[in-house]
């Protein structure tokens, strides 16, 4: 269970409470820099688990547990210096609650839950990453291009992923309960 790519999403985990800080104390180049590092292990432990067959139970629950931690935080306290529409925000946490709470919900029915990610939720994904990025890196350097032309529509494009993407993987939970055989 401990092995490279659990530890280095571990770290990804404990770089929130980091990036927290630095984004509430203003230090907005600090904080883009530790969630660049957070989204750059996010591909680094995949690699790894994949090449060097690393892969474990632990860390098909870590992995996307990780992202949606630094993913939420990000979007939260992002939200409460008003650099992101708390609609959106609403959008992607409410979508991640969802989805935690229907997974746990086939868990305590014993229904197989298949966890792996869609290509749609890694598309999710990277948009909503490349989001964040792209206001703390508007932010960092006072980009007005992003807040006045840009800000608006990539928000509508992370909110139409996120809701896609949460519609799927509630599509395909419906699917498992309905393909499990009813115990007697």
């Amino acid at each position: 269970m401990v092995n490279l790519p659990n530890t280095i999403t571990v770290f990804r985990i404990l770089c929130v409470p980091v990036f927290i800080n630095l984004l509430i104390y203003h230090r907005f180049r600090s904080a883009l820099a530790i969630f660049c590092v957070a989204v750059v292990t996010d591909g680094v432990d995949g690699f790894i688990a994949r090449v060097f067959n690393q892969r474990s139970r632990l860390g098909t629950y870590l992995d996307p547990l990780a992202d949606k931690v630094l993913l939420m935080s990000a979007f939260m306290t992002l939200s409460l210096l008003r650099q992101v529409p708390i609609w959106l925000t609403i959008i992607v946490v409410s979508r991640d609650l969802i989805l935690a709470a229907g997974t746990l919900l086939l868990h305590v029915l014993a229904l197989h839950v298949d966890i792996r990610p869609s290509w749609l939720g890694k598309v999710t994904t990277v948009l909503q990453f490349g989001y964040i990025v792209a206001t703390m890196g508007a932010m960092s350097v006072a980009w007005e291009v992003w807040s006045g032309e840009i800000a608006g529509p990539a928000a509508i494009t992370v909110a139409a992923a996120t809701m896609g993407s949460g519609l799927h993987y509630i599509w395909r939970g419906t699917q498992a309960v309905r393909t499990e055989p009813v115990a007697r």
